[in-house]
């Protein structure tokens, strides 16, 4: 195994016993990403000569004793909505040309003091307003969509160019393109992990959080990332937490809540298969499966596009007066669009999304999180524009890829979307386990158990 096929779990260890230098390391996935990144384009910006310098004050530190923990070395790449002081945050858009970072973000300067070595600026869909990420290929079959708008960091952990990275997840952005590329994907709780220096899309449905190859690479990162940030209006103040889970596989006394409606509707066979053996894993291991009602289904979709439109459009409210032309005919429709909501709709959104969080709160009083499809159908056909399910019915793909993802957002509850398996053409299927505000040890638990009872992930077999 070479060492850019660890798990970052795995690397840390090596790391921390000696067995493999930062530099090795780093070394090594950059020798990877020559290889891979011409046909498959995750980053905007490979920043090698840094990272070079990075892992070798990594190395020299941990040789000197300063060892500070677990991401220390551990190479990763950086959604291109993150700021990283001196270098370029383009949100994949030529509005955003010239443009260079006064400061770190937040998440960019905790990963620094947590030691990892920036790698690159991955791919977004342009400022993240959209399922895709066109500039990217998809890392199981390039002829496929990545999926979006974290598309670029997903793949690059899909494809061994960086062993985590981080997304952003307004509507599943992090969760759709990790499910489609077959790696972990996390959105916190609103609130958990601060937005400061992250480009947003939609204020009140902007998260942060890491896409990794396993549950437990995803609790050592949320562990590093989460804490009170006063400089992020939303951000919580609660006491910092190690969100490791334990060795153990026991869920007995779980209740993973199964949906009857809504995940399971209009979702492709083998998709809905899979996440059906997976949840029958749980309930081998001791979860007790509970059947749930979804409420208010019926507003969920008009509820996330009220919410997102009218705030992506007053946040680019001076560009797309001055500047229209420069930006991509997909984003900038949408974004005219959001101008003509009239603001009633937009309250009604809002008093919507208060009720929706009222009613999940009372479900996810009765089971301990929610076990469904990530994604309802699996990578499609770069430029395929619509997906036309059994009964007839013809879907936009954005629209599909967003339908199951986005509940976590208008509520703000964890979601995880893990890997179980792939179809008959190979490529990926996900399952999301969402949980109660603030519970993302116990889906982390979860996630980490059912992993020890499946064959080890390899990387994407089309990098």
């Amino acid at each position: 195994m070479q060492p850019y096929e660890l798990s970052l779990s795995a690397a840390a260890d090596a790391i921390r016993t000696r067995r493999l230098s930062p530099v090795e390391l780093t070394d090594s996935v950059l020798e990877r990403l020559e290889q891979v990144e011409p046909h498959l384009h995750a980053y905007a910006t490979v920043t090698a000569e840094h990272a070079r310098r990075a892992a070798g004050d990594a190395a020299n530190d941990i040789a000197a004793g300063r060892h500070r923990g677990p991401l220390h070395g551990i190479p990763m790449g950086l959604k291109d909505l993150i700021d990283v002081a001196g270098m370029a945050t383009s949100a994949g858009s030529r509005v955003r040309a010239g443009h260079r970072s006064s400061a770190n973000s937040t998440v960019a300067a905790r990963l620094a003091a947590a030691g990892a070595v920036l790698i690159g600026k991955t791919h977004t869909h342009e400022f993240a307003y959209g399922l895709t990420t066109p500039q990217t290929q998809n890392a199981w079959d390039p002829g496929r969509v990545a999926g979006g708008s974290s598309g670029g960091s997903a793949v690059a952990v899909a494809a061994g160019t960086a062993t985590f990275s981080l997304g952003t997840d307004t509507g599943g952005s992090i969760r759709v393109p990790a499910a489609l590329n077959g790696v972990v994907g996390l959105k916190p709780t609103y609130g958990l992990v601060s937005r400061h220096g992250v480009t947003s899309l939609s204020w009140s449905l902007d998260h942060v959080g890491p896409i990794t190859r396993t549950a437990e690479d995803a609790a050592l990162v949320l562990t590093a990332l989460a804490g009170h940030d006063p400089r992020d209006p939303a951000s919580l103040t609660i006491p910092a937490a190690d969100y490791r889970p334990g060795p153990g596989t026991d869920l007995t006394g779980l209740r993973v809540g199964v949906p009857r409606t809504y995940y399971h509707d209009h979702v492709d066979a083998q998709v809905a298969a899979a996440v059906r053996r997976a949840t029958e894993q749980l309930r081998t291991l001791g979860a007790r499966l509970v059947e749930v009602e979804i409420p208010m289904t019926r507003y969920i979709q008009a509820t996330q596009w009220g919410l997102m439109v009218p705030e992506a459009t007053a946040y680019h409210e001076r560009t797309l007066r001055t500047v229209p032309e420069l930006y991509q005919a997909d984003v900038r429709v949408l974004l005219e669009a959001g101008a003509l909501m009239p603001a009633g709709d937009y309250l009604r959104a809002q008093r919507a999304r208060t009720l929706m969080r009222q009613e999940w709160a009372r479900m996810l009083h009765e089971v301990d999180l929610i076990v469904a499809p990530t994604v309802p159908v699996t990578a499609v056909a770069a430029g395929q524009e619509t997906v036309t399910w059994a009964d007839g019915t013809v879907e936009g793909v954005s629209d599909a890829y967003v339908r199951l993802s986005s509940p976590a957002n208008i509520t703000g509850v964890p979601s995880l979307s893990l890997p179980v398996g792939h179809d008959a053409a190979g490529l990926p299927i996900g399952m999301q386990l969402l949980g109660r505000p603030l519970g993302e040890g116990v889906l982390l638990r979860v996630g980490h158990a059912y992993e020890q009872t499946q064959p080890a992930r390899g990387l994407a077999c089309a990098a």
